[in-house]
C-alpha cells in the first residue's frame, strides 16, 4: 500500500529506507506519525535528511514512541539526562559502537530503539551499518532453527565495567561513568531467538559484546556456537550502510537490528546526539501446545549443539570472533 503523507525510498534490499516530506521538529499528526511507524516496522531503520532539531524537539519525537531511557553508564549532555553525546574529537582514536552489537541487552528490558541526530560529520567516513536479524534467523537451516528455539543466552555488561570504562575514557571524547557499582547490573537471561512484539517475526538475538554464554553452559562451551551465530548475523546480504550528513537522523529498531559505527575518519570530528526509547522484555517464539513427554523429546539439547559445532566450527581455524571492547 502506498504512503499518502511521506515518501519512503529503500536504501538496500535487506533493511533501511530514507523518509522524506516530513519535519521532525513539528508535532506530527496521527496520520503522518502512523506512516512513520509503518515505515519503521517495514524497514527496521529509517533515515531523515536535512532536519534541524533542538534538544527538546529531539526528545519530543522520541517520546512519540515511548518513554526515554537514561543511559546507565554514559555521561549525558548538560541539562538533558535522556540525551547522550556520541562524539569523537580529532585527537581521540576510539569511537563508540565500533563493533557489531545491539544496545543494552544486559538490561531486563532492553531498548526499543534509538534516534541518532548528526550535528557534525567528517568530510569522509563515519558511516553506520545495520544488519537485519530477521534475515539472519531466516537464513539458518531448519535444524539450526529447531536447535536455537528455546535456548537461553546470558548477557552482561562487563564491557562497561569501571576498570574498562576508565581505560576507554582516556581514548574517547564521550565519557563513561566510572563510579558504578557492578552489582547494580547483574547477568540477564534472554531467548536466543525472540519474537518481535509488533511484527510477530522471529529474530536472532545474540551479539558480540554482551552475550556471554548460553544458560547452563560455561563461556568456553558456548563459544563455538556463539561465535558462529555472531559472525553469521552480519553477513553482507543482511545489511545496509548509511552515509551521514549534518542534519541527518537515524531511527533504528534495536529488537531486530544490529549496528556498527565505522571508525575510519582519523583526525576529524564526528558529533551526534542520541535518545533511546525504552522497550520491553524480549520473549521467545511461542511453540505449539503438545504433551509434556513429546515436548521433552523434541526439546533441543545444548549438548547436541556443542557436539555439532565442535565438529563443524572448531575444525575451521580462526573464524574471526567479533568480541571487542569497543562499545
Amino acid at each position: 500500500m502506498a504512503y499518502q503523507h511521506i515518501e519512503v525510498t529503500p536504501l538496500s534490499g535487506a533493511c533501511g529506507a530514507v523518509v522524506s516530506g516530513i519535519d521532525l521538529s513539528e508535532d506530527l499528526d496521527e496520520q503522518r506519525l502512523g506512516e512513520v511507524r509503518r515505515a519503521f516496522h517495514e524497514n527496521l531503520v529509517i533515515f531523515f535528511r536535512d532536519q534541524d532539531l533542538t534538544e527538546d524537539e529531539h526528545k519530543a519525537f522520541g517520546r512519540r514512541f515511548g518513554s526515554l531511557n537514561v543511559h546507565p553508564r554514559y555521561v549525558p549532555i548538560e541539562g538533558h539526562p535522556e540525551i547522550i553525546p556520541i562524539r569523537k574529537d580529532p585527537e581521540h582514536t576510539d569511537n563508540i559502537g565500533g563493533v557489531w552489537h545491539q544496545d543494552l541487552t544486559h538490561l531486563e528490558e532492553p531498548p526499543l530503539g534509538s534516534i541518532l541526530y548528526a550535528l557534525e560529520v567528517p568530510s569522509t567516513g563515519g558511516d553506520t551499518m545495520f544488519a537485519n536479524q530477521y534475515l539472519a534467523y531466516e537464513a539458518l537451516s531448519g535444524g539450526m532453527k529447531d536447535l536455537l528455539n528455546g535456548m537461553i543466552a546470558v548477557h552482561d555488561n562487563v564491557i562497561q565495567s569501571p576498570k574498562i570504562s576508565a581505560d576507554k575514557n582516556t581514548t574517547r571524547t564521550s565519557k563513561l561513568r566510572e563510579n558504578i557499582d557492578e552489582e547494580d547490573e547483574p547477568e540477564m537471561e534472554h531467548p536466543v531467538v525472540v519474537t518481535h512484539p509488533d511484527t510477530g517475526r522471529k529474530a536472532l538475538y545474540v551479539n558480540s559484546i554482551r552475550t556471554r554464554r548460553f544458560k547452563e553452559m560455561t563461556a568456553e562451551e558456548s563459544k563455538p556456537l556463539l561465535d558462529y551465530l555472531v559472525e553469521h548475523s552480519y553477513k553482507p546480504e543482511f545489511t545496509c550502510r548509511f552515509r551521514w550528513e549534518k542534519g541527518s537522523v537515524a531511527f533504528w529498531d534495536n529488537r531486530c537490528l544490529m549496528h556498527y559505527a565505522l571508525n575510519d575518519y582519523p583526525g576529524q570530528r564526528r558529533y551526534m546526539n542520541r535518545v533511546t526509547v525504552n522497550g520491553g522484555r524480549p520473549v521467545a517464539w511461542p511453540t505449539p501446545r503438545r504433551s509434556a513427554a513429546n515436548a521433552q523429546s523434541r526439546r533441543p539439547s545444548p549438548l547436541r549443539a556443542m557436539t555439532v559445532y565442535h565438529l563443524n566450527i572448531l575444525s575451521t581455524p580462526n573464524r574471526g570472533s567479533q568480541r571487542s571492547l569497543n562499545c
